[in-house]
């Protein structure tokens, strides 16, 4: 069986890369880890004589091989020229996820050496930026679970399905528990009907389908969710092309609880029919009491 597929798993430390070629491996990929670029010739022609089942190959590639890492071009074109499917999967999150996912597993940054860790991220995504802008995908895992991000893999890389690169949160919220630190768009729905003051409604959320009428089964509602998604729509793929790789819409009422948990619910439901990115939602204040 020949090799017709190779996904280079790469990018930061901290980021997903293990996760990744976990899911490559439970897929039934043959997967190497910490590998030379130099040397994915060489384990790709041992497993075809081995026998194994290479026809689809997953090779781990950090920052730990060093210099070795500038060989990938070279063997990217080698493996290209034998007909070989060749794509980079890049993984990327913020500092500060970084950070506390390095703290949470105890393991010494491979940059950072005895330095300030902050300083060995900056070093590590200042030397793999080249490498990023050649990537074929891109994901900005600092706000996925393992779920998502096996399930956006199995998107990509199982079902064939075209995706763009970006991911998008749709985020519900409350004003007064303050606006989400990492929105980039933030909207505010407090002129729509407030559930709150409807009493058999109250202690619902914007989740329930007696609510989403309430809030949404209006003329004001309608035309503002279909200029809403159409923009968002539109924003995408500049954004894309500017090579912003993640978006955060948070969508604001008083407490977080009904209004804004309904637009983001719908809104969340019209950009998955259609949109290539994937597009995930969270309501961060459902549990507070009202």
């Amino acid at each position: 069986m020949h090799c017709r597929d190779c996904v280079i798993v790469t990018g930061m430390s901290g980021a997903g890369k293990s996760t990744a070629l976990d899911f490559f491996r439970d897929n039934g990929w043959f997967c190497v880890d910490n590998i030379p670029p130099q040397l994915i010739g060489q384990c790709i022609g041992l497993a075809e004589d081995a026998g194994e089942p290479a026809e689809r190959m997953a090779c781990g590639i950090d920052i730990r091989i060093g210099t070795l890492m500038q060989g990938l071009d070279q063997m990217t074109d080698v493996l290209k020229a034998r007909g070989i499917r060749v794509r980079i999967l890049y993984l990327d999150a913020d500092t500060k996820t970084l950070i506390r996912r390095c703290k949470e597993t105890r393991r010494a940054h491979p940059v950072a050496g005895a330095g300030q860790l902050e300083d060995g991220i900056r070093k590590e995504r200042g030397q793999l930026s080249e490498l990023k802008k050649r990537a074929d995908h891109v994901i900005d895992t600092s706000r996925l679970l393992t779920r998502e991000l096996r399930q956006m893999l199995r998107e990509i890389f199982c079902e064939g399905a075209s995706f763009s690169g970006m991911n998008v949160t749709v985020l519900s919220f409350g004003f007064k528990y303050g606006i989400p630190r990492d929105a980039d768009l933030v909207f505010d729905v407090r002129f729509l009907p407030n559930p709150y003051y409807v009493e058999e409604l109250r202690l619902l959320t914007g989740k329930e389908a007696e609510v989403q009428s309430y809030v949404l089964d209006n003329e004001a509602a309608a035309e503002f969710l279909e200029r809403l998604t159409e923009m968002i729509r539109f924003l995408l793929p500049l954004y894309t092309a500017e090579g912003k790789t993640q978006l955060v819409i948070a969508v604001g009422c008083t407490g977080g609880r009904h209004r804004s948990v309904a637009v983001a619910e719908a809104l969340y439901a019209a950009l998955c029919e259609r949109e290539k990115a994937g597009v995930r939602l969270e309501h961060r204040d459902t549990t507070f009491s009202h």
